[in-house]
């Protein structure tokens, strides 16, 4: 359904949205919820996690179409890093790091190994 409607890398456009689901999933509880119970973060990480795998798991089908697995988890990186850095410095106020983009930088030679003929 959504490979007819977006066309071949709709893909990717699913995967980015996955990552915000998850990201916030796996981290917004320490600022939000930090003075609940860790099960209760957990039930409400679990609550988001559902809408990241509805777009997940579509995304890596029509993706696996066109890519190895290995080139799929590559992009998913990539397209982690690219998610994780605005929520960490814009959501959770951590302050920017040049390390941020060396860890880019060997990020992008991890895809020119895995895309190489």
């Amino acid at each position: 359904m959504f490979q007819s409607l977006l066309g071949p890398f709709s893909f990717i456009g699913l995967l980015i949205l996955s990552n915000v689901f998850m990201t916030f999933a796996w981290y917004a509880h320490l600022r939000n919820l930090s003075d609940k119970a860790w099960w209760i973060a957990a039930l409400a990480s679990w609550g988001i996690a559902l809408f990241e795998y509805m777009l997940q798991v579509p995304a890596n089908r029509i993706g696996f179409t066109y890519f190895t697995l290995p080139q799929l988890k590559i992009m998913q990186e990539v397209i982690t890093l690219l998610v994780f850095m605005p929520f960490a410095m814009f959501y959770m106020d951590s302050p920017f790091k040049l390390d941020f983009v060396w860890a880019g930088l060997c990020l992008l030679g991890a895809v020119y190994f895995m895309f190489r003929s």
